[in-house]
């Protein structure tokens, strides 16, 4: 995957897309084909993208709500973020962690780890992604794995965290064995940027500067062994139409490399951080929801984020859009959970309404809350999982999952108020004609 042929091919797909954008037959051809779930090239994404017809940005609109109520039916996935450590040798110029901030440095005991968990998990959280900054001596692979250790050993009144994913810098082939021995979820490192020259410019030293061992990272993950990976970009370093088809390439790089592509993609945009640049390629909101759409219907099978970067108003648009997986209640500072103080922040968050708060919304809204991780207990990881999910039966486990944790959820942390909504979804649930099975029978079954 040489950067300048990636690059290059990218730059082709896109000038294309332009041209043939006009052409109103190509351009329903391809909603449809992405309504029919046989996914999108980089070209035919471009196509859709490039096309600026209000009509037609509606009409990519619902095919991907279509389609993702098809595919993942109305379950998003939660999760939070668990920040442990944020020295970095980086100078990431977008980034509040950037070595360069004179600030004050944490780095969390595996005590102060398990404090930080159990304020989680007493919130009713089971999924959390640990994060940390790029460190030899203050976050070594060893670091990494004891933490990882530490979070699924910690038990609290409720229960424990189920899963972890791990958002860690690019790591060698052995490292990722280390990590896939600690029993990691998804293996989650964002690309940032797919632009060569962008890159170099946002990362002018560390590690992190190298561009092709960043942009490998994920083949010496899965030759290691670790199947469920996530990709992402960060909108607002370059043009955002480049970034959704250097996502595409990456992923159809990986599924005929590795024979399987991306678990989840990540759709976050640059936010205000300490000491951070402007983005330079600011990306509104319209069109941001439209990349949503089109990513669904190019990879109708992935997992697509939205993280609290963004407010309430527009992780709504982004749910109906196609995004299937949200954090909520998130700090993004190293033990901000459990600190009075404000810690360093790596990004400013949006959407400040805590756990409870946001299931209660989702649950006003007809979707259903999901905590669940049975999918990882069951090995239904990689391949596995991408084949029930093309196959259209990824719904049958799921979603029954999904009201067995949501039920939990109810009995053991939920509010009032957010009770009453559970139960009134729950009965909606049971009285709506559903096309899918799955939903019926399933949520008194759950108690």
């Amino acid at each position: 995957m040489q950067e300048t042929f990636y690059a290059n091919a990218i730059e082709r797909d896109l000038a294309a897309g332009a041209s043939a954008a006009q052409h109103t037959f190509t351009v329903q051809a391809i909603i449809d084909k992405g309504l029919a779930g046989m996914g999108l090239s980089p070209f035919e994404a471009a196509v859709l993208l490039k096309n600026k017809d209000p009509q037609v940005t509606q009409s990519i609109l619902d095919a991907a709500r279509q389609v993702k109520q098809r595919i993942y039916g109305k379950r998003v996935v939660i999760f939070a973020p668990l920040y442990i450590n944020d020295h970095c040798v980086n100078n990431c110029r977008y980034c509040g962690y950037k070595a360069d901030n004179q600030t004050l440095r944490r780095v969390l005991t595996q005590d102060e780890i398990a404090a930080e968990v159990r304020v989680l998990e007493s919130m009713g959280h089971k999924r959390l992604a640990l994060e940390a900054g790029q460190h030899p001596d203050h976050a070594p692979i060893e670091y990494i794995t004891e933490s990882i250790e530490t979070i699924y050993n910690t038990v609290n009144d409720n229960g424990v965290i189920r899963r972890v994913n791990v958002n860690i810098a690019a790591a060698s082939e052995d490292d990722y064995r280390k990590l896939k021995a600690a029993n990691i979820g998804t293996y989650v490192l964002f690309q940032e940027t797919y632009h060569p020259e962008a890159y170099a410019y946002y990362h002018p030293d560390g590690p992190k500067s190298d561009f092709t061992w960043h942009s490998t990272a994920m083949d010496r993950a899965m030759s290691a062994g670790i199947d469920d990976i996530g990709l992402g970009a960060l909108f607002g370093l370059y043009d955002a139409d480049f970034e959704v088809l250097g996502l595409l390439h990456h992923a159809l790089h990986l599924e005929k490399t590795h024979g399987v592509g991306p678990h989840t993609i990540s759709v976050p945009r640059m936010k205000a951080a300490a000491g951070s640049a402007e983005p330079l390629y600011p990306l509104d909101d319209e069109h941001f929801v439209k990349i949503v759409a089109v990513l669904r219907l190019a990879l109708p099978y992935v997992g697509l984020i939205a993280s609290t970067r963004e407010s309430e108003i527009l992780r709504k648009r982004l749910l109906h859009a196609g995004v299937s997986q949200i954090s909520a209640g998130s700090r993004t500072g190293v033990g901000s959970y459990t600190l009075d103080e404000e810690a360093l922040s790596q990004f400013s968050v949006s959407d400040t309404r805590n756990l409870d708060e946001v299931v209660r919304w989702l649950c006003e809204d007809g979707f259903i809350p999901s905590f669940c991780v049975d999918c990882y207990r069951e090995g239904r990881t990689g391949d596995l999982f991408m084949n029930l999910a093309k196959s259209g039966k990824i719904n049958e486990y799921c979603t029954p999952s999904a009201l067995k944790t949501l039920v939990e959820y109810s009995a053991g942390y939920a509010t009032g108020d957010t009770k009453a909504a559970i139960a009134a979804l729950l009965e909606r649930l049971q009285s709506e004609p559903e096309e899918d099975v799955a939903y019926k029978g399933h949520c008194c079954n759950s108690h």
